[in-house]
């Protein structure tokens, strides 16, 4: 999506979010600046994968 549709594609879910959760795969910064959440995968060593969230509302960062 381009930047305009990005920001109203955010709208939109954003209204839907009141009686729905969604899981959104993306690598669009606008999209991830309207999560609640981010979840990411890392893996710095072969084989292993490590877990990393983001909780945008309270700022802080989970391991």
């Amino acid at each position: 999506l381009d930047d305009s549709n990005v920001g109203r594609f955010a709208k939109y879910l954003h209204k839907l979010t009141k009686n729905t959760q969604f899981i959104i795969i993306t690598h669009r910064r606008g999209t991830m600046n309207a999560a609640d959440r981010l979840y990411g995968i890392t893996m710095q060593e072969k084989g292993v994968s490590t877990l990393v969230s983001v909780n945008l509302i309270e700022n802080d960062l989970d391991e």
